[in-house]
């Protein structure tokens, strides 16, 4: 898996399989929508605008506002509820069947008949491609798309998944047109063709476009004539100038903790204020289980011991992370503090030195960690340096920090030359499934050399077959508390999400959920 939007709560599908998805919300194109536009400036780019490639933050964002998936988050929902369908649901009591409804008169924005057909065209042309940058990667239970009738589109699964629904709902579950795109290769001329409530009318490296799409029927109402995405391309400077030269008129996903702080400080002098929103997004130190200083468990719980997840937060991060004490973050069901408990909140050099000795080590531990600059945050590269002091000063390490492009950073740790670096994640569906399958099941992406029988085989098979999600929460307990005993991990903090607004713009709040869905559809500017 590429290590989606950095790494992209509660249970999404409670009682699927008995029970009936049905539609809600207006079902309408131009729902009163506002004739003003709106600005909004980020520093991550959009990879793609083909949803067979894209699987980074910017990428899923245009997806979410271009095309349409047959279920949907709306604002503040913790269920995927009908989009482009008019129902769904498991038709088998083992979930493995999952059949939708489609809604009447969909169409995309050229004007062409959505029907099944585009549906199935949309699932097949994404896993035939299996795009290394793309989301095929989320589907490995999907066998096979039916389409009895235009209208009807039946998934089967080659394995329980209770949490398909989910993934269905998100950007990896965009649907594309069959007469516009190519079965088997990527559309590479920038363009993109949907049914979702905009359309994309320009794309260049300097800024993204969208109008809105009076074809769209689907639940968003839109308040607004169309966003205007600017691309700063990781340069945070440029984007604070804009904000306030008054050129954009939301920031979002680029101002560091510093700048954060800076606009919270200045009050309501500046025009502009700062949104704050609820994120599943997390970061974890990965320990490469085969390497010869973190291969061995004291080394690894003698750094768990001494990390000072209070002091990164405040000196690194000021107040805009908290510390993470599991691999499922707060706010998503099955989430425990099994880290917490085994190694405490505050550093401890005596229980560090101990697991040390325990382990026969009685010089100290000499340790690179590694980092990749803007990856995974701007602020990484001092995070893990206050990490590397933090371990220095407690006599048992001799830790230094190199830094790496990203790029050469990915093949590395593949070719496992890293024995501890950092990793982030955003999760692609708002389920404990989605922190836990692909860093612990068969295939782990996380390329450090880590399996545990238990949850391989029991443990991920389980929670993944059980419909009723409120039924997981021991399970994923257990599945926590191995990994904390067995550390392949260690989380560190959990995001915070943030953007920045001039105070004449409206509704942000209601983009910054742990979905990870921004709704363009909610901003309005008076």
């Amino acid at each position: 898996m590429n290590m989606r939007n950095q790494w992209p709560v509660l249970p999404v599908v409670a009682g699927l399989a008995s029970g009936l998805l049905t539609g809600c919300g207006t079902e309408s194109g131009d729902s009163g929508a506002s004739s003003t536009s709106v600005v909004m400036g980020m520093s991550d780019d959009v990879l793609a605008t083909d949803p067979a490639s894209g699987y980074d933050p910017g990428s899923w964002l245009l997806f979410n506002n271009v095309f349409q998936s047959l279920l949907s988050f709306p604002k503040g929902a913790t269920e995927p509820q009908p989009e482009a369908a008019e129902q769904c649901a498991f038709s088998d009591t083992k979930a493995m069947v999952f059949e939708c409804t489609l809604k009447d008169g969909l169409q995309f924005s050229n004007g062409d008949e959505l029907t099944s057909k585009d549906v199935k065209f949309s699932f097949d042309r994404m896993l035939k491609i299996n795009d290394p940058d793309g989301p095929a990667v989320m589907f490995p239970t999907l066998d096979k798309v039916d389409t009895p009738d235009d209208k009807t589109v039946v998934f089967r699964l080659n394995t329980p998944d209770a949490t398909f629904p989910s993934k269905i709902a998100s950007g990896a579950g965009s649907i594309v047109d069959e007469d516009q795109y190519d079965a088997d290769g990527l559309r590479k001329d920038g363009q993109a063709v949907g049914s979702g409530p905009y359309k994309l009318d320009k794309f260049d490296d300097n800024e993204a476009v969208f109008s809105v799409n009076e074809s769209y029927k689907g639940t968003a109402e839109v308040q607004n004539s169309g966003v205007t995405l600017k691309f700063f391309h990781g340069d945070q400077d440029a984007l604070k100038k804009s904000l306030g030269a008054n050129e954009v008129d939301i920031a979002y996903r680029g101002l560091g903790a510093g700048a954060i702080a800076d606009v919270e400080k200045s009050g309501d002098d500046t025009g502009v204020e700062v949104v704050e929103g609820s994120s599943a997004e997390v970061q974890h130190l990965v320990f490469n289980m085969d390497d010869p200083v973190t291969g061995k468990l004291g080394v690894r719980k003698a750094i768990a011991y001494l990390i000072d997840r209070d002091a990164l937060i405040k000196d690194v991060y000021q107040g805009t992370a908290t510390p993470l004490y599991s691999i499922i973050p707060a706010g998503i069901a099955g989430h425990n503090t099994a880290f917490f408990d085994t190694y405490g909140a505050r550093p401890s050099q005596s229980k560090a030195a101990a697991a040390l000795q325990d382990e026969g080590i009685t010089g100290k531990v000499k340790l690179t960690l590694w980092s990749t600059p803007s990856r995974y945050g701007p602020a990484t590269d001092d995070e893990l340096k206050a990490i590397a002091q933090q371990l220095n000063d407690s006599g048992l390490f001799d830790a230094d920090v190199q830094s790496v492009a990203f790029d050469q950073y990915e093949k590395d740790i593949a070719d496992g030359k890293y024995g501890v670096y950092v990793k982030g994640w955003i999760p692609d569906y708002p389920d404990a499934d989605n922190f836990t399958a692909p860093f612990f099941g068969k295939g782990n992406v996380l390329d450090n050399n880590y399996s545990n029988n238990a949850i391989t085989s029991t443990l991920i098979p389980r929670t993944a077959a059980e419909s009723d999600r409120t039924a997981t929460n021991d399970d994923f307990g257990r599945l926590q508390d191995i990994v904390a005993q067995e550390l392949p991990v260690l989380p560190v903090w959990q995001a915070k999400q943030y953007a920045v607004v001039r105070d004449d713009v409206y509704g942000l709040e209601y983009c910054l959920d742990a979905s990870t869905v921004f709704r363009f559809w909610e901003l309005s500017k008076g």
